[in-house]
């Protein structure tokens, strides 16, 4: 029997002495714990050495595939071909069918095989000659970081790492600007303290403050393309019975600057949010259409990855980003959540506080299958998303109307939904009805 085993450096083949010794599976690492035992069992018959990194890693991509490389099909040919009587042993079963269909050598795969290559590798040093540890160890290193890089590069599942790393910069630049607003109001609130109550928008607030500048030269700016002239005309007002105090040019310059700080950010933000809106149109359509752009980042980037999040069932999409709540709901035996970041989904919002639960369990539904159509399947289009969220919004639209309709209803109409009452709340009027027959009888008994 001879035995294919590959390494980082090369191919090497092997020739079994002693095939008996592969029956006693439990105890074949005895049979290798030197290297004159091992030498004993399995003899190095030819080892083919890889050029480069280059070579080694078209030879792991090709054996991760189960394909049949060159170099590999040269060694079968030039040393296996010789002695076509012999069988293979084999580390993969996928690669055996491959080679029996090109090549017609016959295979083995067995738990003695796999176990032959596992006390093979322990002496591997030993066993193939003319190659020094230090070279072995350069060639894993450098074909390890060759083929983690072709995996990045290549792997499908990976385009999505960019929308993960764009929502949790927006969320982090919300959290900034939120900051740096909030501390800019404070500080420039000592000197013109009315300005913060009669602008509410913070960038048209942090332009006008940079315009601004002390609250003296109010009168001679022009605010006109930050604010609209009746808002103009009264922080001018404001500004000449202000009870502000009074500040040094250099806490204004540095208030100017950090009110710069905040323009910049802010339009950064507005940029980013472009660029994710493109990437998840670009990349989950329908899951776009369905919950939004934001939405639909935030549940890819909870799961990880698109393939991820394709692999979660209806019911854990529904929940996603309620895990603390879920799990405490579990351990104190209470209701457990009816959604997690799908609430902030429009069609969430929009719907009524007792028709919530039921949006969120039909949007998670048709979600899953958005998710899944846009991770596996080949079209781009987002014709399924479009059509479920218009299912959706007439089922809403159904949930909502027959509120109104019981409101507002007949005496025909009430007496409809009576029927439809819980068993329990039937036997108690009965029972009470019964009692007032009972006190009816007594009296006129009486």
């Amino acid at each position: 029997m001879l035995v294919l085993f590959e390494t980082a450096a090369g191919y090497a083949i092997f020739k079994v002495l002693d095939e008996s010794k592969l029956q006693q599976v439990d105890s074949l690492y005895k049979e290798f714990e030197t290297p004159e035992k091992a030498n004993k069992v399995v003899k190095l018959k030819h080892f083919e050495k890889f050029q480069d990194t280059t070579e080694a890693l078209a030879a792991a991509t090709a054996l991760i595939e189960g394909k049949l490389g060159k170099s590999l099909k040269k060694v079968l040919k030039k040393i296996v071909a010789k002695e076509a009587h012999e069988q293979l042993a084999i580390s993969d079963v996928k690669l055996g069918g491959v080679i029996k269909e090109k090549l017609d050598l016959g295979c083995v795969h067995s738990p003695a095989v796999a176990e032959l290559m596992r006390c093979i590798r322990s002496q591997m040093e030993n066993l193939i000659t003319g190659l020094p540890h230090r070279e072995i160890s350069a060639m894993s290193l450098g074909l390890a970081h060759s083929l983690s890089r072709y995996k990045l590069k290549f792997s499908p599942d990976k385009v999505d790492t960019m929308i993960v790393q764009a929502i949790s910069l927006l969320d982090d630049l919300d959290k900034e600007l939120n900051n740096y607003i909030m501390r800019c109001r404070e500080w420039y609130g000592w000197h013109f303290p009315e300005l913060g109550k009669i602008i509410t928008d913070n960038l048209a607030y942090c332009k006008a403050v940079r315009k601004i500048g002390d609250r003296t030269n109010v009168s001679s700016t022009d605010l006109s393309e930050i604010l609209p002239e009746e808002i103009e005309a009264e922080v001018k007002l404001a500004a000449e019975i202000s009870m502000g105090t009074e500040v040094s040019e250099q806490d204004i310059g540095n208030i100017m600057h950090l009110c710069d700080q905040v323009i910049e950010i802010t339009e950064y933000r507005t940029q980013l949010y472009d660029y994710l809106k493109n990437r998840m149109m670009a990349i989950a359509p329908n899951l776009t259409v369905m919950v939004g752009e934001l939405v639909g980042a935030r549940l890819i980037s909870h799961a990880g990855s698109l393939l991820n999040l394709a692999k979660h069932p209806a019911s854990t999409v529904q929940i996603l980003g309620a895990e603390k709540a879920l799990f405490r709901a579990l351990k104190t035996r209470k209701d457990t959540p009816k959604y997690g970041l799908i609430y902030h989904a429009s069609l969430v919002g929009q719907s009524a506080a007792k028709n919530k639960g039921k949006i969120s369990r039909m949007l998670a539904a048709k979600a899953a299958l958005a998710i899944r159509y846009d991770a596996l399947g080949e079209d781009t289009n987002a014709e399924l998303g479009t059509e479920n969220r218009a299912k959706l919004e007439a089922r809403l639209r159904q949930l909502e109307e027959r509120g109104i309709r019981r409101i507002s209803g007949t005496g025909k109409a009430m007496a409809k939904a009576d029927k439809y009452q819980h068993k329990s709340l039937q036997r108690k009027r009965r029972k009470r009805r019964r009692r007032k027959l009972k006190r009816r009888r007594r009296r006129r008994q009486q």
